[in-house]
């Protein structure tokens, strides 16, 4: 059976957020994700971290000014300086931290006036420049395809884009996140797609929801318990984060996890 990462940001609202670690650990997670670590104090987080038992899974590098609509850097030409500086000033230095081996460079929404080629060439060669940075530390960078219906604009929606830039910037440390409710809402054939991707050792982190309504994995249109049996054939180990809004109360609507437990 696969593991799982509870995602604090959206999983737990009915605490507040320093109180999620507790709760997720009570319900049985072993390690969380969240989007930013930035807002709390990062010896308070490796505090709960430590006193709960949990393994930071992964976290966003800064993503600019998430409250005017930006939603990364990455592959902005204008904002460069402003992408490498919150890498080295913030992100690695919360990974080290935290004890997180894995951080998420979201891409950015595509300017209208900029040509998309001259969006990709950035983007490579921001994510050449990152993976460089972060070897040292020993961090994994991941780019994550997002469906243009819950971020629109979004740079990176699909899978094979994301494989071929990885391919492309040629760093061992650089790998694709896929998360399967993104995956199903644009592409499909899930299945599929994993037997495709999860062999060929690109895939640094998978992530779950049910679709269309992004609540838990027991609704919808996904068969997660064939897909869980599926990723567990293809040798996947990581914790699965679990990035999805619940129906009601958190714990409540974890049938599914005892399920498949």
């Amino acid at each position: 059976m696969p593991r799982f990462a509870a995602n604090l940001t959206l999983m737990y609202p009915e605490h507040a957020f320093l109180d999620r670690f507790a709760a997720a650990a009570a319900d049985g997670f072993t390690a969380v994700e969240y989007l930013f670590p930035y807002e709390w104090p990062v010896a308070e987080l490796a505090d709960r971290l430590r006193t709960h038992g949990l393994v930071q899974q992964l976290f966003n590098a800064p993503p600019g000014d998430w409250a005017a609509g930006d939603r990364g850097l990455a592959c902005l030409p204008q904002r460069r300086e402003e992408f490498r500086r919150g890498l080295v000033e913030q992100a690695l230095p919360c990974a080290r931290a935290l004890g997180c081996r894995r951080l998420h460079l979201m891409a950015g929404v595509a300017p209208a006036d900029i040509a998309r080629d001259t969006l990709r060439a950035t983007y490579l060669d921001n994510l050449a420049w990152a993976a460089q940075a972060a070897a040292a530390d020993g961090v994994e960078l991941l780019i994550e395809p997002i469906n243009p219906r819950d971020m629109p604009g979004y740079f990176l929606n699909r899978q094979d884009e994301a494989h071929a830039i990885v391919q492309e910037v040629g760093a061992a440390n650089l790998k694709v996140q896929m998360d399967l409710y993104h995956c199903q809402i644009v592409e499909g054939d899930v299945a599929t797609k994993l037997r495709q991707y999860l062999p060929s050792g690109r895939v640094g982190h998978l992530q779950i929801a049910g679709v269309p309504e992004r609540h838990e994995p027991d609704t919808g249109e996904l068969n997660y318990p064939y897909l869980f049996d599926l990723i567990d054939a293809l040798g996947w180990t990581q914790p699965i984060g679990c990035e999805y809004r619940p129906r009601a109360g958190t714990s409540a609507g974890l049938g599914w996890l005892r399920r498949a437990r």
